[in-house]
């Protein structure tokens, strides 16, 4: 059922929610925000010829009786880090040459729909307190990486739809927010223009900060990224809506970080894992667009695909500002005044939400978020005591398994003559404020220089051993930082901008000082980071760092003039003065009226227009680099970055499912973790340590350890990748007790060895491979190498507790089947010990059907059943199992005998 409206004199068509709601006798309002998107999509598509059933469509209307009924979404648009970018983009290039080698159609292989790409360069921060910085960083990215950008500068002319923002422009989720979203789409269709919401599916799991100007966007893996691109439906399950009350208001000192991490710990406890949460309440009213936004960007962190603020007038403001086209701004309002998508007051009478939760947020109070995940949040008296009785715990229960007689010194002594550098337990070592979440919020940037600003006046300095960068998120904020005079004093205490992207937040911090790095590797002390950013996870900020805290930019810079996280800030002074005056916190921290003064000068259109300018998105460098042209890659096999993938390398067939099936026969543990292993833990983005298996694999080809680079710029090779999987330093493999490190025991022979070694081995004997888990296996980064490098060790089967949802989806697009241990049971709790032989009955019927999967662990003369339920939610997601996995089915879609055969 379609509608019309002008906009600027032109007649736009759209697909009208409330009529089609009414048909089947129910009121759009009753409808969360966030199902009337999906249902738009639904009926659009359908009246578009789409593959979309009258089932389908009922199944949404009557949303909450049908949880977890596949729905067939297409996305307005994917949008890219080329850390997820780049391999999705070698798939593709793999993916054509398969479809010419099996006589296919090598231009079908294409982007259906628009695909953004923001070249999110992995920064090595090697310099630091030099105001040239980002230059000479951007001269080292270059160097290093010379060949993946040469890759993208190839894929821009390749393919069709896609869009490449060069290096230098900012971080993906910035850049969305303040240039690339619309708000509300226009299409030119044969039978007119039509409207209809921005919907994005994004290759990085902060995707959802665009939630804060009432745009549904989630993360995705790149597997699933890859399959919307070339115009299959993006599979999605009818979610559990979340609704969540906001009251009150963030009162100072307190800043937006400290609210978003009590929302983190508040829903965390709700357990809204999986489910889409929608923010409403007066508390909203209180929110500018940056807080939102804010807000939203911790979505991964407390466990919810969206967490959604409608539009509303803020949205329209925020589209002013910001320096959007008038037609799009008055498109935006227009559409979504007239189909439902309008909020004006957040207070009104809720929607039928499945579940509802309020948060006060006049309850924030200065926090920070550590030692090793984002939702314990800890308020700043607290963490003293809390980081000092973690000390002497074992790993396994959170702590850090210090020896109690351990020689490491009371306080930091610094480096005399001979005596060396000595630092305590609790000692700041990196300090880094982030490109994710904070630097969309000028509110905390403002109140980080401004602090910079007090402290500097004071003759206050950052200890010698803290190394500290500020990566904004775009350039708007160096913009206003200058306009401000904020950015002199940042530079002053050595937050100068090394650059604009992911950093220290994706463990690309670069080097700490040869004197740190020795004084950890000599005391083993307990370092500390202390960073703006999302994640915290162990192993993941620096390979060397074991405590790792997140918080707002202002405690960030605070932190690093105190230089260690053991402080009572309330009573202990943060550093003395050029008089020798102790100076605290209070002295220094920002009131709401300095930050308020200088605020109008970030919210100013100049800024936008200047910083998105056309002639202002590329780099001399990226315009003068020379890249190969044509369709297809010229892959060179000596290159040790861009490796042709094996995704591709089989021929298509209809047998998956009984290969599986025959495969999980007396299969093998890999390794055996508890609760909350991260996809950090399985697949690490940081620096490549020489003596792991991926450092020893890049050493062998004559690679030297100063040019290994990071995982991440390492990704679009399979070697490298799958010998990183399970590989992270701080991994702990329940069959070796819980020791850290990417090792396991082989069995029969409980031989010691590397997992990637162990499964090359059971490999070679023909023998598959499974990993069991506690609950919430994947949680964090949308990582689609946690899934791939899974798949390519020979991993048939991951049976956890309980799964993430963007890992659990991403291991069925791989192939790799996800089953859950009924309610009340775990591998610990059936007594299971990982040294069994496992088999597994009614593997078909399970992921056809859904059927209980049953299995048989046997070892010696002990024998435990127990059943377990599929995790493949879906009739696409069945439907992919049986033919292998995303790369196999879409290759079959591609080539002309199977496409003939399927239709």
């Amino acid at each position: 059922m379609t509608a019309s409206l002008n906009v600027g004199g032109r007649q736009i068509r759209y697909t009208d929610i409330a009529a089609i709601a009414a048909r089947s006798g129910r009121d759009i309002r009753d409808f969360p925000y966030v199902i009337r998107v999906l249902l738009e999509n639904l009926a659009r598509h359908q009246s578009w010829g789409a593959d979309v059933s009258d089932d389908e469509l009922n199944a949404l209307l009557d949303w909450r009786n049908h949880p977890d009924a596949g729905l067939p979404l297409r996305v307005a648009r994917v949008f890219l880090p080329d850390s997820s970018g780049l391999p999705v983009l070698q798939d593709l290039a793999a993916l054509r040459d398969a479809v010419a080698r099996h006589g296919g159609d090598i231009d079908a292989v294409d982007a259906r729909i628009p695909v953004d790409l923001i070249v999110d360069h992995s920064l090595q921060v090697t310099y630091w307190g030099d105001t040239q910085a980002v230059v000479r960083n951007m001269q080292y990215e270059f160097k290093q990486n010379a060949e993946r950008y040469r890759f993208l500068k190839w894929a821009q002319q390749a393919f069709n739809g896609l869009r490449v923002f060069p290096p230098g422009t900012g971080i993906i989720h910035q850049v969305n927010l303040e240039f690339v979203s619309p708000v509300v789409q226009r299409e030119t269709r044969p039978d007119g223009d039509w409207a209809y919401p921005d919907f994005v599916i994004g290759g990085d799991s902060h995707t959802p900060m665009i939630n804060g100007i009432g745009v549904l966007g989630w993360g995705v893996g790149g597997i699933d990224a890859e399959a919307a691109m070339l115009g299959h439906a993006y599979t999605f399950p009818i979610p559990e809506v979340v609704g969540v009350r906001l009251v009150g208001r963030i009162p100072p000192p307190a800043q937006t970080t400290d609210g978003a991490l009590l929302i983190t710990q508040r829903l965390r406890e709700f357990k809204v894992a999986g489910s889409m949460v929608e923010f409403f309440g007066p508390g909203v009213r209180e929110l500018a667009v940056p807080e939102r936004a804010t807000i939203a960007n911790m979505a991964p962190e407390y466990g919810a695909t969206c967490g959604f603020f409608p539009v509303d007038p803020a949205t329209i403001e925020y589209l002013k500002i910001s320096g959007r086209d008038p037609e799009v701004i008055e498109r935006a309002e227009q559409y979504c005044r007239a189909n439902a998508f309008w909020r004006d007051d957040p207070d009104e009478t809720p929607p039928g939400f499945s579940r509802v939760m309020e948060i006060d947020l006049s309850e924030t109070v200065p926090s920070m978020a550590g030692p090793r995940r984002p939702q314990d949040r800890l308020p700043l008296p607290a963490i003293p005591a809390d980081f000092h009785e973690r000390l002497h715990k074992p790993a396994m229960e959170g702590g850090f398994a210090v020896p109690k007689d351990a020689d490491v010194p009371a306080a930091a002594t610094p480096a005399q003559g001979d005596a060396p550098l000595r630092l305590p337990h609790g000692a700041v070592v990196l300090a880094a404020i982030t490109s994710c979440t904070n630097t969309s919020n000028p509110a905390v940037m403002m109140a980080a220089g401004l602090l910079a600003k007090k402290a500097v006046e004071r003759g206050l300095r950052v200890p010698e051993w803290v190394k500290t960068s500020l990566a904004p998120g775009s350039r708007t904020v160096t913009h206003y930082l200058q306009a401000a005079g904020l950015m002199a004093p940042l530079d002053a205490l050595g937050f100068s901008v090394i650059g604009y992207g992911c950093t220290t937040c994706g463990g690309k911090s670069g080097a700490l000082p040869d004197p740190v790095v020795q004084a950890i590797e000599r005391d083993r002390f307990v370092s500390v980071s202390v960073l703006s950013g999302n994640r915290n996870f162990e192993g993941r900020i620096h390979k060397l760092i074991r405590a790792n805290y997140i918080g707002a930019p202002p405690m960030v810079v605070l932190y690093a003039l105190a230089g260690r996280i053991d402080i009572d800030l309330d009573k202990e002074p943060v550093g003395k003065d050029r008089n020798g005056q102790p100076v605290y916190m209070r002295d220094i921290w920002p009131t709401p009226q300095e930050i308020q003064a200088v605020l109008p000068l970030a919210n100013t259109r100049a800024i936008f227009e200047a910083v998105y300018d056309p002639a202002n998105l590329d780099i001399q460098a990226w315009r003068e680099m020379e890249a190969p042209s044509g369709p297809r890659f010229p892959w060179d096999p000596e290159s040790l970055y861009l490796v042709d993938p094996p995704f591709f390398k089989d021929e298509p067939d209809g047998d998956s499912l009984g290969r599986l099936a025959r495969a999980l026969q007396n299969a093998s543990v890999l390794a055996a973790f508890g609760d909350s292993l991260t996809t950090d833990h399985i697949s690490p983005g940081g620096e490549i340590p020489l003596e792991t298996p991926a450092g020893q694999y890049l050493a062998q080809a004559g690679v030297p350890q100063r040019e290994f680079n990071s995982y991440v710029a390492r990704r679009c090779n399979y070697h490298v990748m799958t010998r990183a999987t399970f590989g992270n330093i701080r991994i702990r493999n329940a069959l070796l007790d819980g020791e850290e490190g990417g090792e396991t025991l082989h069995f029969p022979d409980r031989a010691r060895m590397t997992i990637f070694d162990a499964a090359q081995a059971y490999r070679s004997e023909g023998r598959a491979t499974i990993v069991i888990a506690g609950k919430e296996y994947g949680t964090g980064s949308s990582r689609d190498w946690a899934a791939k490098g899974t798949a390519l060790l020979g991993v048939k089967a991951v049976i956890a507790e309980s799964f993430e949802r963007i890992h659990r989806a991403n291991l069925i697009g791989m192939g790799v089947l996800p089953l859950a241990f009924k309610p009340g049971e775990g591998w610990r709790q059936l007594g299971l010990r990982g040294d069994e032989t496992f088999s597994f009955e009614n593997v078909e019927a399970g992921i056809r059907e859904g059927a209980p999967v049953r299995v048989i662990a046997r070892q010696d003369d002990r024998e435990v059943r127990f059943e377990t339920l599929p995790q493949v939610l879906t009739a696409a997601e069945r439907r992919l199992m049986a033919e292998g996995g995303i790369p196999m089915s879409v290759l079959r879609g591609l080539l002309p005998d199977t496409a003939a055969a399927r239709n």
